[in-house]
């Protein structure tokens, strides 16, 4: 017999379907009483961007867990900008060219999409 479940981990939900090989009995559930859900906390605003300069994308859909520049400063070509975690790995975002960062598109912690601009460099 095939059986539906929904499991949460690390507050991301998901459908998994088990085939019970034994049957066994199964008592009734009774269903406990949803508690309210909690406001998600404010996010600080990101730094504003200008829109001026090369826009650095994100490659793949991931966490933001560091930022290594702010605005203003000065990076040189394969500098590492920000780490990006996809796929339980790390993965650094490296300036595609020298200049100075001239906006920040994102916080740490951030979820970000595939082509989301992270930041622009002049």
């Amino acid at each position: 017999m095939l059986r539906k479940f929904k499991i949460k981990i690390d507050g991301n939900e998901y459908a998994v379907e088990m085939e019970e090989l034994t049957p066994t009995p199964v008592a009734p559930v009774q269903a406990a009483p949803a508690a309210p859900t909690p406001e998600p906390a404010p996010q600080p605003a990101a730094a504003p961007t200008t829109g001026e300069g090369t826009a650095v994308d994100a490659p793949m859909p991931g966490n933001i867990i560091d930022i290594k520049v702010k605005v203003g400063d000065a990076v040189t070509e394969g500098q590492t900008l920000l780490i990006l975690e996809a796929m339980k790995m790390e993965n650094e975002i490296v300036a595609p060219k020298a200049g100075t960062i001239t906006g920040i598109n994102t916080i740490k912690g951030d979820v970000v999409s595939t082509g989301d601009i992270l930041l622009t460099i002049q």
